[in-house]
This record gives structure tokens, sequence and C-alpha cells, in this order.
């Protein structure tokens, strides 16, 4: 179709407004990663780097080669990989029950759910709960406030109502329980969903941060994300000391390297879980 002087023009404003938009939304990635790599000499003598010329990779060894670093990244990958399975397994279980008609109660349950998502209690009666749980200073403290929401339930449960009830009648009379049907029938047609909730909850984790602060009280039990903290409060990034490097390299271009390792997993992550993503996202919010 043949375009107008007025759509053409609107089309060439529409294109350079979005392209700005998106230079002013990439640029401040752009200047984290640079200076991450830029080496720690030509950092000093410049006051901003736009384009290294000499660059170095001294930042990262310098945080890898510490004892906190490593480890805050493992207790995130931890909080990640084992807090989305238990949420994966708890969400996706309930909200299964909850789609079909056959189980009993399940008009309460509902309301109970939906009263969670109007009514939070708020953070003192959590660390109460935590408290008398016994579960201070310990990684489930942050996995099991974080376990669910009444919202994921919602949108999963709204998933599993687009899957046939007559398949369950199927596996019932092939002597399958309901435990094997969810795991064996329902769950593999579930896939979409699963991994778009699991890319929710999985950067739930990795992002963790109020409840480590919170509930986290060893500072060797910290995620990355409070380590992260740390460091941007710490200016002389005299936290993070290497037993390899006399010399630490200038502090802003160790919180640069430390916040792309710290976006790194995600970023690698979502590549394969994107053509799930939307797909799984839509479907549970459209049934529910």
């Amino acid at each position: 179709m043949k375009l107008s002087l007025g759509e053409r023009v609107f089309q060439t404003a529409n294109i350079l407004v979005l392209g700005l938009i998106g230079l002013i939304t990439i640029f401040p990635i752009y200047y984290v990663v640079i200076v991450s790599f830029t080496d720690p000499a030509e950092y000093l003598s410049k006051d901003l780097v736009l384009f290294p010329t000499n660059w170095s990779l001294d930042s990262y060894r310098y945080l890898l080669s510490t004892s906190a670093f490593p480890q805050a990244l493992g207790v995130s990958a931890f909080l990640a990989v084992v807090g989305t399975a238990c949420s994966l397994i708890v969400t996706s279980s309930l909200a299964y029950a909850l789609s079909r008609k056959r189980m009993q109660g399940r008009r309460p349950i509902m309301l109970m759910i939906l009263f969670t998502i109007l009514f939070t209690p708020g953070i003192i009666p959590n660390y109460i709960l935590v408290r008398e749980l016994g579960l201070l200073n310990s990684l489930w403290a942050v996995i099991l406030v974080s376990l669910s929401t009444g919202w994921f339930v919602i949108l999963m449960r709204g998933f599993f109502q687009s899957i046939p009830e007559s398949l369950d009648e199927a596996a019932a009379i092939d002597g399958c329980n309901d435990i094997t049907a969810f795991f064996r029938i329902v769950l593999p047609l579930s896939m979409p969903a699963i991994a778009a909730f699991g890319l929710f909850f999985a950067v739930g984790y990795w992002n963790q941060y109020f409840n480590a602060m919170l509930y986290l009280n060893s500072p060797d039990k910290w995620p990355i994300q409070v380590l992260l903290q740390n460091m941007l409060v710490d200016a002389s990034g005299s936290s993070m000391v290497s037993e390899t490097f006399n010399q630490p390299p200038p502090s802003e271009t160790l919180k640069m390297a430390a916040v792309v390792i710290a976006i790194l997993p995600i970023v690698m992550v979502y590549p394969f879980l994107q053509k799930h993503f939307a797909k799984g996202a839509m479907v549970g919010s459209i049934k529910g």
C-alpha cells in the first residue's frame, strides 16, 4: 500500500523516537560492560570512558579470586535452582488441584488465595513466623517466604483449565491415580507454562535482596545481590579482599564487573526459554 505523506512522516518520527528511547535504555548497560573491561590505569586517567583503548580482565580476576564473591554466587545459584524447583512443585500442584471441578472445597480455598492477594500480613508478622519456626539465618527462610503467590497460582490454574479433564479420566481407566496423571500426563503438556513461571521464579530468587537482608545475618550466607549492595555502600571496595592481588583495581570497575557477573546467568538462560515464555504467560492469563 502506498503511504500518504502524513503516514510517512509519522512512521519516520516514530522510528526516530523509539530508536532514541532504545539508545537511552541500552546506554547504561553498555557503560557498565565497557567500564568492567577497561584497564584500571586508563579508567583512572580519564573522566569518561566510552570505548577503552586498553582492555583488561583484572576486575573479573580480582572478584573471582576473593572468597566472598564466588561464595555469594553459589548461594544465589542454590536459591535459584532449589527455590525454583520447590516453587514450581507447590504452585503447579495447587493450581492443578484447583483447576479440577471434582476437588472438594475448591471455592473456599480459592477465596483464601484471593484474600492473600488483597491483604498481606506485612514484614513484622512474617519475621515473627520465620523466627518461631527456627529458620532465622537459614537459606530456607528466603525460599519458604517466596515459595508462591496467589497471582501465580491463579494464572497457572487458568492454564491447567485448558487441559481437558477427559485426559484425567482416560488415565484413571488405565489405572493411574491423580498424582501419576499429574506428573506423567498434565505436566508434559504444560511445559510452556512451566517454563514461563520457572523463569519468573528463577529471576525472583536470583534477585533476592530484601528477604535475604531480613533473615540472613551471616555474611557467608549472603546472595550476590546483598554482596553487591555492600560493595556499593563501601566506596573503597575494602569489603572484597583478594589473597592473590596486592593492589585491587578501582572500586568502580569492580562494581561494574560484579554487576555484569550478576546479570549474566539470567541473560544466558532467557533465550532458551523465550519460545515458551510468551505462550505460557498469555494462555494462563486468558484462561484465568
